[in-house]
């Protein structure tokens, strides 16, 4: 078990000192809650602890406003949900962070935890508080924890000029901090599947200081989606430590430092399908019991950010630096897998990255905001392999028993780097228009770069609607951690060895994308929203996982469509919520252009004539959910439906469709005499046990089938003090 870090552990010791200290000089000074910005300052006769704090989550808020005027959506559609949402979808703060983002409009559900978001494969970006988290290597857990998150946005579309490289959609996380969230809450979460959760928290504010820490500890029996319809996966095991802090100094009234840390450390047992039958001869030995199979998958990820924000009047910015280290070992059954599959893999991947970020805006006058800007990501990746297979000879048969160890590794550095300057310009009262442009260059495995313009019109007929319309060119590079490296010549006349042996240079892909939407404002605490897009691209970005290892590669097709749509709507009035969300999608390529040895002879002939779907295409998703508060009560519930993946030859087929139920029912204890008060929690997952595959194990990058979590019954019992 991975000890809990030190500079965490100290920094929780801390934070309780300088509590405890400044509550013995000011005792009122404990009992501070966040304050609105129109909040008035505190009279004479306040203790001038309680005054400080109070001064301290005024500026803190009213720096938040101005970080949002440097990076806001100008046009984009943004979907955003909040403290009310995240506590009342299926498992509440516990839930998985891919689990809370499947809540949000035309976001498909895949296997390893993978989403797709309008018909694309990742080519998402992550912000912590508008600051670019540097990508990490994809695995099965998420990196990121619900629980940190105060409300979490996702912005689609044609987006302006400061979003480059991840362009399919942003996800902003807006944290929690000290100046909102005071005190500590402990929780305990247990349920099926042999499911344990630990979890702490504490914020508060001390001087000109305000923190938020958080750490959780997670055991369960279901780490990865089971290959089988079982509602008891073999070995299936996953133990998750997750730790976050957030710092922020406040300088003055115009400016503050604020630093973010977190780190993550994963362990995965892969799970076993039984009754597989032997293929190869291992040493003689030519028998294997398949649910014996011991494969397993470590992930380690870290990153620290400083900023610097600065609002002086007309002139406001944010400056960054960050660091980010990641890392996946995947380790074998040798003996196992030689037998069923030929090949044994050890897979050891990390990438470094090291970079800063700078935005900016600038009033010109009533008419004209300038906003500019630039990012600058130094990244260096290794991939160790030392794989195990059998000789053969020219029809692929097996020559010898005795396996060779083949050791083939690759390290790449990668640099990605852009600026960008763009107008806000309110034509009239009802019309603004954002143009501008960035500039992108990508030095890794080839030197490229593009000249991107956007456009965004808005227009507000009414106080109640608003329409949008945009433009946006798109560049955006393979990452450098998912780029295949392997020496095909080193496996020829081996059980690992290429059908094909072309292997073209992975491409940036380049695309034109159109986005089409409006909202309107039904009554009070009603709203939909409408949203339409094209997508048109050159050397169209996709990853499969290809081999042994559970691992993902990218590739190239030369031409890519995607179109769709999405259908919104929410209510929020008095004691009930509820919100919906329909999304249409149509994702096709044609041509492999790169990495070609990845693939089988016969769908590579045919995908090169043909355009077919892509992997990741599902027609429809949706998602519903509606919450009722009575009292000290809440019941909620929502519903997910997914009509199926791809799968078959060439992705012509797809897998049914399915939907699932959630409900949870919460309360809110308060003990008398007791400053602390209890939540406690029941939460049902796949209320009616639907069983549903998300993978069936063919189509083009699908390794193994994988079925969706059968029901689960869980329990949370929360202490705030």
């Amino acid at each position: 078990m991975k000890k809990f870090p030190i500079a965490f552990g100290a920094l929780f010791l801390l934070t309780n000192i300088a509590t405890a200290q400044e509550a013995v000089s000011t005792p009122a000074a404990s009992a501070t809650t966040a304050t609105s910005a129109s909040t008035p300052a505190p009279s004479p006769s306040a203790s001038p602890g309680t005054a400080t704090a109070q001064s301290v989550n005024v500026t803190s808020q009213e720096l938040d406003i101005s970080r949002e005027a440097i990076v806001p959506n100008l046009g984009a559609t943004r979907y955003t949900i909040g403290p009310d949402r995240l506590d009342s979808q299926a498992q509440g703060e516990n839930a998985p962070f891919n689990q809370t983002i499947l809540r949000f409009p035309g976001v498909a559900q895949d296997s390893f935890g993978q989403l797709h978001v309008r018909g694309e494969h990742a080519n998402l970006q992550y912000r912590i508080d508008d600051v670019l988290l540097p990508e990490s290597i994809p695995g099965f857990g998420p990196e990121l924890a619900t629980r940190f998150a105060d409300n979490i946005s996702l912005m689609t579309g044609a987006l302006p000029a400061q979003f480059g490289f991840r362009e399919t959609g942003v996800i902003d996380i807006h944290t929690k901090n000290g100046a909102a969230f005071v005190g500590d809450e402990a929780s305990i979460y247990v349920g099926s599947f042999d499911t344990f959760m630990e979890s702490l928290e504490r914020g508060g504010v001390t001087g000109r200081l305000s923190y938020y820490v958080t750490q959780s500890y997670l055991h369960d029996g279901i780490g990865i989606e089971n290959p089988t319809r079982s509602s008891s996966p073999i070995h299936d095991d996953t133990d998750q430590f997750k730790e976050f802090a957030y710092l922020s100094y406040i300088i003055d009234d115009t400016s503050r430092f604020s630093f973010l840390a977190g780190d993550n450390h994963n362990d995965f047992q892969i799970p076993n399908n039984p009754g597989q039958m032997p293929v190869f001869n291992d040493m003689g030995r030519t028998n294997f019991n398949s649910a014996k199979l011991n494969e397993n998958q470590s992930e380690d990820n870290a990153y620290e950010i400083l900023t610097y924000q600065k609002n002086a009047g007309d002139f406001n910015f944010q400056a960054s630096v960050f660091k980010r280290y990641s890392e996946i070992l995947f380790r074998p059954d040798n003996v196992g897998d030689l037998i069923f599959t030929g090949v044994a893999s050890r897979v050891d991947r990390d990438v470094l990255s090291n970079g800063g970020e700078f935005d900016s805006s600038y009033k010109l006058n009533d008419e004209h905001t300038i906003r500019g800007g630039f990012i600058f990501t130094e990244q260096y990746a290794t991939v160790n392999t030392v794989t195990s297979v059998f000789p053969v000879d020219a029809n692929g048969n097996q020559i010898s028993t005795t396996p060779m160890r083949i050791v083939d590794n690759h390290d790449n550095y990668g640099y990605f780097y852009g600026f960008y300057l763009q107008d806000e310009w309110k034509v009239i009262d009802q019309v603004t228009v954002n143009f501008g442009g960035r500039l992108d260059f990508v030095s890794a495995f080839s030197d490229e770069n593009q000249f991107s313009p956007r456009i965004n019109v808005v227009y507000k007929p009414w106080d109640s609607t608003a329409l949008h319309v945009g433009y946006a060119r798109y560049f955006t590079p393979p990452p450098l951690e998912a780029v295949p490296q392997s020496t095909i010549a080193k496996f020829a006349g081996t059980t690992n060895q290429s059908a094909i042996t072309k292997d073209s240079p992975i491409s940036s892909e380049r695309a034109d994308y159109f986005d089409i939407g409006g909202t309107q404002k039904i009554m009070e605490g009603w709203n939909v929203g409408l949203d339409g897009f094209y997508k048109s691209s050159h050397s169209t970005l996709d990853e499969g996982q290809f081999g042994a290892a559970l691992i993902q590669s990218s590739f190239n097709y030369k031409r890519g469509r995607i179109y769709g749509g999405e259908f919104t709507t929410n209510y929020d009035h008095g004691p009930f919520s509820a919100y919906g969300n329909v999304g249409y999608e149509w994702a096709r390529g044609v041509h492999w252009s790169s990495s070609q040895f990845l693939f089988d002879p016969a769908e590579y002939a045919f995908v090169n004539k043909h355009w077919v779907f892509l992997d990741h295409d599902q027609r429809w998703t949706s998602t519903v959910g509606a919450a009722y508060t009575w009292n000290d009560w809440k019941l909620s519930s929502d519903f997910l439906y997914g009509s199926g993946l791809r799968r078959g030859f060439a992705n012509t087929k797809s897998v049914p469709d399915y939907g699932t139920v959630n409900l949870a029912l919460q309360r809110n204890l308060k003990i008398p005499q007791n400053p602390g008060s209890f939540k406690i929690r029941f939460d049902i997952v796949n209320l009616f046990d639907e069983v549903y595959e998300l993978r069936d194990g063919s189509g083009i990058g699908v390794g193994a089938p994988q079925f969706g979590q059968r029901r689960g019954f869980y329990g949370t019992v929360a202490y705030d003090f």
